[in-house]
């Protein structure tokens, strides 16, 4: 196998443990800080809010600064961090006593994280470009594969093992895909000799000045809040369309994974696509795609038509974000290929965190359904702003290969026509 390929799929499976590992806590953490001894429903929902979310912060905070290690020592050292830091800290939270143990190490879990842009990295560089949008597709649904089926995962090993055996099997799981990353993994890494090490500041002027790049990373913030913002919210649409149901719980988490698995079964097919006709072509139709698809999912009645309109949102955002990754690829400044995506996670973050906040007010306001119909206003809003950022600088970038192209073929007297 050629070595993009193993490396392609060994980072498949490390992405969906890495971001399993993350969400899978959603439907007992509740459930598991009772056991604890908490009884106050208050003081249970304060808990649950700030354990959930400690390591989003810290894993925001910290993306910048470890990408810009891997730029400058491989991506490949990264990803082993990472991999058997989180290892570690999730086998500790099986050991947790109390609320505030768990809080402590989720903030240490975000701190040490990052295997997801260092992945991406990895990917980008060390994939022939012919291939590298499909290759992000492929890395894309592993992520977003581990971040919708996790949830429904730790459901059913919490209900089968316990709650403090799923962050021991868990935390297993991601030691021995470090293991697989150490031995396995291959990296063609050249250090770029620099004079001086820019101030971070001078780092991220550097990289967000660089057209379109901050474009890109508000589009891929406003992705998230559309997409994920969602996703909290799931159980309590899923026990108003089924009331008399007695396992809402997995029902619940099957109708959030059905958005996972829709991407999973696009995500490499939409990337294929982005390779041969253009990237940005993908991302504006699958924007489109999913607000047609979220629009009937705030006047669905019966739970089956939920399920499947996530299913093919989820087909949708499968073109999404691999094609954000590929044009970042393309205008990230060459050497700080790894920041460029660390600060593209931080805009992740961002997005998950404000897009959850702001479906909540929505929510309170106006209803459920109304969530639905937010999300398609942000990526209606999205598809705008990309059109006369993203869209124009590329097509401004492709006309200039081709009249570069053009006029060398003209000296060289050869044929002027461009490949696809």
């Amino acid at each position: 196998m050629e070595k993009w390929k193993r490396n392609l799929f060994i980072l498949y499976a490390g992405q969906f443990l890495a971001m399993a590992s993350t969400s899978c806590v959603a439907p007992f953490l509740p459930l598991y800080l009772q056991e604890m001894g908490l009884t106050d429903p208050g003081q249970v929902r304060l808990w649950t809010g700030a354990i959930y979310g400690s390591n989003l912060l810290t894993a925001f905070l910290f993306a910048p600064i470890w990408g810009r290690l891997a730029d400058r020592y491989g991506r490949r050292p990264m990803l082993i961090r990472s991999g058997l830091g989180m290892a570690v800290t999730i086998t500790l939270m099986s050991f947790a006593a109390a609320p505030v143990h768990l809080l402590l190490l989720r903030l240490v879990n975000g701190v040490v994280s990052g295997f997801s842009p260092s992945a991406i990295a990895l990917v980008a560089t060390n994939t022939p470009r012919e291939h590298s949008g499909y290759a992000l597709g492929v890395l894309h649904s592993g992520a977003v594969a581990g971040t919708m089926i996790g949830p429904l995962l730790g459901g059913i090993m919490a209900d089968r093992f316990g709650f403090s055996a799923v962050f021991l099997y868990l935390g297993i799981g991601i030691f021995v895909a470090s293991l697989i990353v150490i031995f396995w993994v291959k990296e063609s890494f050249e250090k770029k000799e620099t004079k001086a090490r820019e101030p971070f500041l001078q780092d991220f002027r550097t990289i967000v000045g660089r057209k379109p790049v901050s474009s890109l990373l508000v589009s891929a913030a406003a992705i998230r809040m559309a997409m994920v913002g969602t996703l909290p919210f799931i159980p309590l649409y899923v026990q108003q369309l089924a009331p008399g149901e007695n396992n809402l719980v997995l029902l619940a988490g099957i109708t959030t994974a059905a958005m996972g698995v829709g991407n999973m079964i696009s995500a490499p097919q939409l990337g294929k696509l982005g390779d041969r006709f253009g990237s940005r072509y993908v991302l504006a139709g699958a924007v489109i795609g999913a607000v047609l698809f979220l629009i009937p999912q705030a006047f669905v009645r019966e739970l089956w038509q939920l399920i499947a309109l996530r299913a093919l949102t989820g087909a949708c955002l499968g073109g999404m974000m691999p094609s954000v990754n590929a044009l970042m690829r393309h205008y990230a400044p060459p050497g700080k290929e790894s920041s460029t995506y660390g600060y593209l996670n931080c805009a992740l973050f961002l997005g998950g965190m404000v897009g959850s906040v702001g479906m909540g007010a929505v929510s309170s306001q106006f209803g459920l359904p109304m969530i639905f119909i937010g999300s398609a206003l942000i990526l209606l809003m999205n598809n705008v702003w990309m059109k006369y950022t993203v869209l124009k600088q590329e097509t401004n970038r492709m006309e200039l290969n081709v009249g570069a192209h053009a006029g060398k073929s003209g000296r060289d007297g050869t044929d002027s026509g461009l490949p696809r």
